[in-house]
């Protein structure tokens, strides 16, 4: 009986083996090269089409967006948004300052949209005559340095311009200042160099989450 068994389990071992080289046998040239093909887009989906059309990493860097951003902490940029939906007021965004060929980018918050009359009185600011609420500053500004949107010559933005300020008002540079008078100022901010919207902070892991 015993010897009956062995042999049993060793025909069962041998169809096992015969059936693993049968499915070898099936693998068709055609079935080897789709495989390969899905491996290589599933590569280039992850290196192209994820960081350029949806999501892309960025590193604060500077002190221009403190105390709500800091200097080397790390950041996933939302290119999708945009693309459905038109910027908010408040929203903190990812522009490229100098054009779509300039690989340089500027991290700040919105205050005016398209289409608004803006400027900057006494460290406040107004939007088509009214005050806008201001939470997230971190220090006051400096209304005689301001070049774009003042009392006396107030700002309005064309249809594809944005208003934007750093939350660090005294070190930031951002559309207050025009780039004609100095070459790092954005100025107001055309839609099209906006690259997305600030999604999430991932790196310190102790303040990950939304900013």
């Amino acid at each position: 009986m015993s010897a009956d068994m062995n042999q049993e389990n060793a025909n069962v071992i041998d169809d096992m083996k015969e059936n693993r080289k049968a499915v070898r046998k099936k693998r068709s040239p055609f079935s080897i090269v789709i495989e390969l093909l899905i491996y290589a887009f599933i590569v280039f989906f992850c290196l192209y089409i994820f960081p350029t059309y949806i999501m892309e990493r960025t590193v604060v860097s500077g002190e221009s967006m403190e105390d709500t951003l800091h200097h080397n902490e790390s950041l996933l940029v939302n290119k999708l948004s945009y693309r459905f939906g038109d910027p908010e007021r408040y929203d903190i965004i990812v522009f490229r300052p100098k054009g779509q060929n300039v690989d340089e980018y500027y991290v700040k918050r919105i205050y005016g949209l398209p289409g608004e009359t803006i400027y900057i009185d006494k460290n406040s600011i107004y939007v088509n005559g009214e005050k806008v609420d201001d939470p997230y500053a971190k220090d006051a500004m400096d209304d005689d340095l301001i070049e774009i949107g003042t009392p006396d010559k107030p700002y309005k933005l064309k249809e594809n311009e944005y208003y934007v300020l750093g939350d660090h008002r005294s070190v930031s540079m951002d559309s207050r200042y025009s780039p004609e008078s100095d070459e790092d100022a954005p100025g107001p901010v055309k839609r099209e160099n906006i690259v997305g919207k600030v999604f999430i902070r991932i790196w310190p892991l102790n303040k990950f989450g939304t900013p």
